[in-house]
């Protein structure tokens, strides 16, 4: 864990008690601060008492009494309204903010021969698969390397800081919402498109949010931006014009003059005085299709800017073993295998999956997001069938009338038995898809327990398909 200072001798009011906030009551408290916890949810409350933690009922307390709100990110701080523990905090004029900008402050308050390495990684899609792909590189290049934030462990429950650490951070824009001290030496953003706008008041409010991981960054610091967006294109622009830190563009559509690019698979370093190509990226089992590719040189040049050799970055993207929940096989049952790509939230997440295969059978829905799943009608085609399920299933088969065959599933269970029947029936090879495009919720409690669901779901198929052998 990594002691909050800052908060010694003062009261710390903490809302919401799953990972993120246990793990920064328990910072704080080893830092040397009080904490008044509590939770909407009467299960997330048992789960603290149960911890060893006491409560303290927030809707009652006397606001004045504490120094900060530490604030879960999944609470809304101003859109679609503000919750109301932000406006008891604002009107005690006590301040808000996350475990990210704990941990800042605690580094920032460090001396500088203890102050760790920290590489920030956010963007609408690619983040987990980026920072993972960093935490690899670093550990293998000999790093001492914690990954966490968005991903894994919260920041604040990772082991302690020192001048040798480097920290590998997904930071979403939730957190980086609530974020303001945080100084990157690599800050990453790989691309920008629409999403989470109810939280963040429109597209302004989202790239404002993403933006703030460059905020604190100044000489000796080094900006990768994705370019292949609109967006990313435009904050590279704004961002070279400030001329204080190192930027290195990144691409997986087009060669630059400057910057690290994928093209074809081939990664090419551009960052001296001449393009080189450094590595073979269709080598790289783990990091197929284009998408990969520009995470591929996002993480190369992130390794590059902490001080790793170029080829040595470049060794390591080979051995990348490849990440849960993102285009991860989980199994083959005859000639049908199964792709998990639970991670995939939104649209654009599940093009960059249904992109990599000509044909599939594809297990989709959830909790939607704006836009729904209308973006990737260029790709139904490439669907056998669909098979939908949770809130979005209803409107998701209106979308694929007559564009694609699709039935309304329901449940996880039923649509991969279903996806299965059909796949098998077909007598070739076939690939099972889970690339729900929607948020989990309504069914789940997180995208990886969608993900493991549909692990658990393909595994009893495979037991009853051996059952059926041995009888």
């Amino acid at each position: 864990m990594i002691p909050v200072r800052g908060f010694e001798g003062r009261t710390v009011a903490v809302f919401g008690l799953a990972r993120t906030g246990l793990a920064a009551a328990r910072a704080l408290e080893a830092g040397g601060a009080s904490v008044a916890l509590w939770d909407e949810k009467p299960a997330a409350r048992q789960a603290a008492e149960a911890a060893g933690f006491t409560l303290t009922d927030l809707t009652t307390a006397d606001w004045s009494q504490f120094a900060a709100l530490m604030l879960s990110p999944g609470v809304p701080l101003t859109h679609p309204a503000p919750h109301w523990t932000v406006e008891k905090a604002r009107e005690a004029g006590v301040e808000i903010l996350g475990d990210i900008e704990l941990f800042a402050r605690t580094v920032n308050a460090a001396p500088e021969h203890k102050r760790p390495k920290i590489i920030a990684v956010t963007g609408t899609n690619g983040k987990s698969t980026t920072t993972a792909l960093i935490g690899h590189i670093c550990a293998q290049a000999g790093r001492d390397t914690r990954i966490g934030g968005n991903i894994g462990f919260g920041v604040l429950g990772l082991e302690d800081m020192h001048g040798g650490a480097v920290y590998v951070l997904e930071l979403s824009s939730y957190q980086l919402d609530l974020t303001t001290s945080l100084k990157p030496d690599v800050a990453i953003i790989l691309n920008v498109s629409p999403d989470h706008l109810d939280r963040h008041g429109g597209m302004e409010g989202y790239v404002g949010a993403k933006r703030r991981i460059l905020a604190n960054q100044g000489k000796g610091d080094t900006a990768v931006i994705g370019v292949d967006d609109p967006w990313g294109a435009r904050i590279c622009t704004e961002i070279t014009a400030a001329n204080r830190r190192t930027i290195v563009p990144v691409s997986a559509s087009k060669a630059m003059g400057r910057g690290v690019y994928a093209l074809d698979g081939l990664l090419y370093d551009a960052t001296g005085e001449r393009a080189v190509e450094a590595a073979d990226l269709k080598r790289a089992r783990s990091l197929p299709g284009r998408h990969n590719w520009q995470n591929a040189a996002a993480a190369y040049a992130a390794a590059k800017g902490i001080g790793i050799a170029a080829d040595e970055a470049a060794e390591h993207l080979m051995s990348f073993p490849g990440l849960a929940h993102r285009m991860e096989t989980v199994g083959t049952i005859g000639k049908v295998r199964f792709v998990n790509d639970s991670k995939a939230t939104n649209a654009d997440a599940a093009r960059q999956a249904m992109s990599s295969y000509p044909k599939f059978y594809w297990i989709a829905g959830g909790q939607p997001k704006a836009g729904g799943i209308d973006t990737l009608g260029d790709l139904f085609g490439r669907i056998e069938k669909a098979y939908l399920i949770g809130e979005a299933a209803p409107a998701f088969a209106q979308v694929l009338a007559g564009q694609a065959p699709a039935v309304e599933s329901g449940t996880m269970e039923a649509a991969v038995a279903q996806a299965f029947a059909d796949a098998q029936a077909s007598g070739q090879d076939a690939i099972v898809l889970l690339s729900p495009a929607c948020a989990s919720f309504d069914q789940f409690t997180d995208f990886e327990a969608r993900g493991e669901a549909f692990r658990a779901a393909v595994q009893r198929l495979a037991g009853e398909g051996q059952a059926k052998g041995a009888a």
